[in-house]
């Protein structure tokens, strides 16, 4: 898994192409506001797991629902540092 840090400039990035901002915003404020939004629907998702202590195994690293729920939070935080 790549650091919270990376992922987060990764989305605010993919976002920025697409990014359409009103006059007064800026296409990094828009595309960070899109990150926001997409971020918190993926943790809203692990959340919505009735067990958190589940395991999954993505690319062959084992992971609990806990820890994605933590990873993306590091990732809301550091898109809003960007």
């Amino acid at each position: 898994m790549i650091p919270a840090k990376e992922k987060a400039n990764e989305l605010v990035v993919k976002f920025i192409k697409h990014s359409r901002a009103e006059k007064d915003i800026k296409p990094i404020q828009s595309a960070k506001q899109c990150a926001l939004i997409l971020v918190e629907q993926i943790i809203d998702e692990y959340q919505s797991i009735s067990d958190l202590e589940s395991t999954l195994v993505i690319n062959g690293q084992v992971m609990s629902i806990v820890d994605k729920i933590v990873y993306w939070n590091e990732v809301k935080q550091q898109i809003q540092n960007l």
